[in-house]
């Protein structure tokens, strides 16, 4: 299992760091704290996600700024 998580954590984009920790708490059998931590994870991409839709609206912005002719 601990490989796979690994591969998975990887896929998910987190960091070498972050997936030594869920390695450790799973190899420990620590499922529930290995849940938390994963749930702490999520929260981390939320945020990124947020940040990301941030980034698009702005240029969504420009974009109808620019093609109704109007300078920024």
């Amino acid at each position: 299992m601990n490989e796979i998580l690994a591969a998975v954590l990887y896929d998910l984009g987190l960091t070498e760091d972050e997936i030594k920790v869920a390695q450790r708490l799973d190899k420990a059998g620590r499922s529930d704290d290995l849940r938390k931590y994963l749930k702490l994870c999520r929260c981390d991409l939320i945020e990124e996600l947020h940040r990301s839709q941030k980034k698009v609206d702005n240029l969504d912005y420009l974009i109808r700024t620019i093609k109704g002719g109007h300078k920024t």
